[in-house]
């Protein structure tokens, strides 16, 4: 069974779409490719942050995520190379219809004084990042479990070739936008 925002996207987004940019190949029409979801960690917190943070992070996204290292060794941030800094997961296909519901309908609506998402965190290909600055806006978190507040970045990778034409597919997906576009 497809996931209820797919079946939303083949129903009401590819014909809306298909009307006002006048698509005439099934192809051009804009897509949602993945979703990165990514949790930064300070580098000289404790060692058990960022597993911390991966664990909340497969809570959230139902995967297990790739722990990052650094690159490089940079003094002034006490960072080694080879030191995990974060972790990341990518999701694709049904798992990301489902995450992409369950934030727009669960987890957005619990961010305090919530106004909508800044239509200007387009990257100029078709691609949205935002970040959350908090990880207790998810109803998965158990809050008395969790040791510290984490944010993330989530990046939406559209198959758009402009920032209009991914505008108006997250949009119409049901991607909360602030007034002022």
């Amino acid at each position: 069974m497809k996931p209820r925002l797919y079946q939303k996207y083949i129903e009401e987004v590819v014909p809306a779409l298909r009307e006002k940019y006048g698509y005439t190949n099934p192809h051009q029409i804009p897509r949602l490719v993945k979703i990165v979801v990514n949790m930064g960690v300070k580098a000289e917190l404790e060692k058990t942050a960022v597993d911390d943070a991966a664990r909340d992070l497969a809570l959230i996204t139902g995967r297990r995520p790739a722990i990052n290292k650094a690159r490089h060794s940079v003094a002034n941030f006490k960072l080694r190379k080879g030191q995990p800094i974060g972790c990341r997961v990518t999701l694709r296909r049904e798992v990301m219809y489902e995450f992409f519901d369950r934030l727009v309908s669960a987890a957005l609506p619990r961010i305090r004084d919530f106004r909508g998402l800044s239509p200007r965190s387009f990257d100029g290909r078709g691609n949205y990042t935002f970040g959350i600055a908090d990880q207790t806006i998810f109803p998965e978190i158990d809050l008395d479990k969790i040791k510290r507040h984490q944010g993330m970045d989530i990046t939406f990778v559209t198959s758009a070739r402009t920032d209009a034409e991914a505008y108006d597919l997250l949009r119409l997906l049901g991607l909360p936008f602030a007034a002022g576009r």
